[in-house]
């Protein structure tokens, strides 16, 4: 409908005719090739040097004249194509005339009728009975008439348009005028009403939409659901196109427990920098009778010459704003910490530095409060790093923070203080075909200046005295990474396979040097698995604690792969360090090991058939024979549409305060998506925590796959919002394709909360310029 307009204002042409003939002719080879080529893309060139190609089976009359062309008449140039049983075109006066199975195309869209009129001198013509085919978008329908008033105006009377594709579509929208100026990208309809099944779900005396894919301002469709804190909730989000390069969004939302609440998106884009703000306000909450806000900024620039400034800016009004007022369907609840952190960074080539500011929001649960995580102000890097330098690896990190402790329950939680760590590395890789060897060095230097007030943080003997208030730690770190790679053909199940056994040994030396009376800003207990095991440290973070190490890691993984296509059935992975030392570095409040040998890390994937697979993860203490931690996890999806997990996670409690590591869990997980019949399909998950005796988590859902361009779906959510409160949400969704959704979009929750989800309503791909090309 909208493509038409642009492809009928095309100008006085010069008409070049092509040989008559008929079906079987020898000429029709020749004008297919000369046809085909019109496939180029041409599109940059002006419309009146666009030479007009003519064929048909009957040809009176001159090109610089009057052409008649009679019988599958064909009026052809680089970028539309207007076909007809037959043509009239006046190149004097502009006119042309077609009857009979009338097409015009351009763009891969399409236009329909039994016949047309239109002048190329005055841009004036009509068509009676259009029906209409849209490129790229897909969007078909038909009218009654269409009047053309110029070049990118038209209007059509008693029009019928969808965006499903389906012969018989589900849903239409019916209205009795469209106004269409193509080039401004506006189109304004007059009484429209959308009917979904032939019932009439919306209706407007007046809206505007685009008629090209670009952006346009206007109204977007409406957010609805229901949740226990807020009620019922509907937003009506309001669309501003104020520039190609930015744009606004404003949401009116209302919650009927709450009140009427305004939030707004601006998102602008810039040849050297790009950002997005986004804000909410909730003048006089009705339950807690105080005003709700919360913003945030993102911004990242580059400034030229290497040098770049980046920001990422949140702030709520309190510390319940998100368990109150989250979004439907979204367990926006859980979020603990709103950053507000900012940078101004350079790097060119093997150097990089930058300066950074980094605190945090700490949203409080009375029952599970949190110490707050220290803030940086600021934090300076310089970075140098220079790869296979004749055969050397280098690499040398400098880092000085001014670290500041956030006040909390009214007073300070620890020390403050500046601390400064280079850490210079060389490491020289040798890799050989089945085997390689890296030695590496390095030297770990750190320098603090704390101010520990007037308490006994750590409760060194000796008290307050015994705390140093300038300390410096130097450190060498040698480290030396091997491994082997073996292969030999098999079987598997019974079919040929391709065995791998892959050997790893890592050997780790760190001197000891005393650090208790070292602060700890930003320093954890690192979690134990296959990629820690070899590395460096025991703490993860920053490096207030770097362990004494004597020590070797030992690994070994097998592989079993498909011999036809490579495809991985089953992974064995085994890793165990043994110390020829006792650890003498710990944290606060840790317990430091005593033993020879670590847990033994074990893992295992199996794909037992294309459609199962398992995955294990298991962690186990030798010396007092238990189980530290296991995920255990299995898959079944037989069919697109069809998937079933099961998941099973046990964390032991740590010997450590839970400042400084994850406190232990046990938790079972069930999620699924399955077919109940041709068209329904269920959707579920569920978390129960077996420490806490209680479900974290409840998603249910039931979808319906309409019989062509629809789908809907009801979805029903409770989620813990904290230690002792929960949320339930409950929406409906109706998915119309080509045109959006009606109601609250649950898919992005699905996705995420259910492993192998796929929607039951797949998008349309996009088309080309080419799409009914004839």
């Amino acid at each position: 409908m909208f493509l038409s307009v642009a492809l009928l204002a095309a100008g006085c042409l010069p008409v070049v005719q092509a040989q008559e003939g008929v079906a079987g002719d020898a000429s029709r080879p020749q004008q297919a090739l000369r046809e085909s080529s019109l496939l180029i893309d041409r599109t940059r060139l002006n419309e009146d040097d666009m030479p007009v190609f003519a064929n048909s089976v009957r040809t009176e009359g001159q090109p610089d004249s009057r052409v008649i062309l009679e019988g599958d008449a064909v009026l052809r140039r680089y970028d539309s194509v207007l076909k007809g049983n037959y043509i009239d075109y006046n190149g004097a006066s502009g006119q042309v005339e077609a009857r009979g199975d009338v097409r015009l195309m351009r763009d891969g869209g399409r236009i329909e009728g039994p016949g047309l009129r239109y002048n190329f001198e005055t841009d004036i013509g009509e068509i009676e009975q259009p029906s209409f085919r849209i490129g790229p978008s897909g969007g078909a329908g038909k009218a009654a008439h269409a009047e053309i008033y110029g070049r990118n105006n038209m209007r059509l009377e008693d029009v019928i348009y969808s965006g499903c594709p389906c012969p018989d579509p589900a849903w239409f929208i019916e209205a009795e005028r469209v106004d269409i100026e193509y080039e401004a990208n506006d189109g304004e309809a007059r009484n429209a009403v959308l009917y979904f099944k032939g019932v009439p779900l919306l209706a407007s005396p007046y809206l505007t939409f685009p008629v090209r894919k670009e952006r346009k301002s206007g109204l977007l469709l409406p957010t609805y659901g229901t949740t226990t804190k807020g009620g019922i909730d509907i937003s009506v989000p309001y669309y501003l196109n104020l520039a190609p390069n930015y744009d606004l969004t404003l949401t009116p939302r209302l919650l009927t427990k709450r009140g009427m609440m305004l939030g707004g998106e601006f998102r602008y884009l810039g040849e050297s920098f790009e950002g997005e703000m986004t804000g909410a306000y909730l003048p006089n909450d009705r339950v807690t009778h105080s005003d709700r806000w919360l913003y945030g900024w993102k911004h990242y620039h580059d400034l030229g010459n290497g040098f770049s400034a980046d920001w990422d800016i949140n702030r709520a009004s309190d510390d319940n704003y998100f368990r109150d007022i989250s979004a439907v369907g979204l367990s926006e609840a859980s979020r603990t910490y709103l950053p507000r952190n900012g940078r101004v960074g350079w790097g060119d080539g093997y150097w990089s530095a930058g300066v950074a500011v980094e605190s945090y929001q700490t949203l409080q649960d009375p029952d599970a409060p949190l110490i707050p995580p220290y803030d940086k102000l600021p934090e300076l890097t310089f970075k140098g790093v220079r790869y296979n330098w004749r055969g050397l690896d280098l690499a040398w990190d400098n880092t000085a923070t001014w670290f500041q402790r956030p006040i909390y329950d009214g007073q300070r939680t620890g020390p403050q203080g500046q601390r400064f760590v280079s850490y210079a590395t060389m490491a020289y890789p040798i890799e050989r075909a089945g085997w390689y060897i890296t030695p590496k060095a390095g030297m770990h230097v750190t320098r603090y200046d704390t101010r520990w007030g007037d308490q006994n943080w750590y409760s060194l003997p000796g008290g307050m005295s015994s705390y140093r208030t300038v300390a410096t730690r130097a450190l060498p770190i040698l480290s030396l990474d091997s491994g082997m790679v073996f292969e030999r053909n098999t079987t598997l199940f019974g079919k040929p396979a391709q065995q791998t056994l892959e050997p790893r040994l890592y050997y780790l030396y760190v001197p000891y040097r005393y650090q208790d009376d070292l602060p700890t800003y930003d320093t954890a207990l690192a979690s134990f698995n296959m990629a820690q095991a070899f590395d460096e440290n025991l703490y993860t973070g920053g490096w207030d604690r770097i362990a004494n190490a004597n020590q070797v890691t030992l690994g070994l993984t097998s592989r079993w792969m498909d011999a036809s296509n490579g495809f991985e059935r089953v992974s064995l992975s085994v890793a165990q360090r043994l110390y020829f030392e006792d650890q003498r570095v710990a944290l606060p409040g840790e317990a430091p090991r005593q033993n020879r040998r670590s847990d033994l890390l074990m893992g295992a994937t199996t794909a037992w058939t294309d459609t199962f697979s398992t995955q294990a993860v298991l962690q186990y203490d030798p010396h007092q024979e238990r189980w530290m931690r296991s995920t255990l996890s299995a898959r079944w999806r037989p069919q697109r549409l069809a998937s079933m997990t099961l998941a099973y996670r046990y964390q032991r409690d740590p010997a450590v305060d839970a400042q400084y590591q994850l406190q232990g869990r046990e938790q079972v997980s069930f999620a699924g998506q399955w077919p109940l019949s041709k068209r329904w399909y269920g959707v579920g998950r569920i978390d129960y925590s077996m420490l806490d005796s209680r479900v974290t988590q409840s998603i249910a859902g039931l979808e319906y796959k309409g019989d062509c361009c629809w789908a809907a779906r009801a979805v029903f959510q409770r989620y813990a919002v904290a230690a002792n409160d929960t949320n339930t949400t409950f929406f409906l969704q109706l998915e119309l394709t080509g045109l959006g959704s009606l109601g609250t979009d649950p898919l992005g929750l699905l996705s995420r909360s259910i492993p192998g989800y796929e929607s039951v309503n797949p998008s349309v791909p996009q088309g080309t310029r080419f799409d009914r090309y004839e």
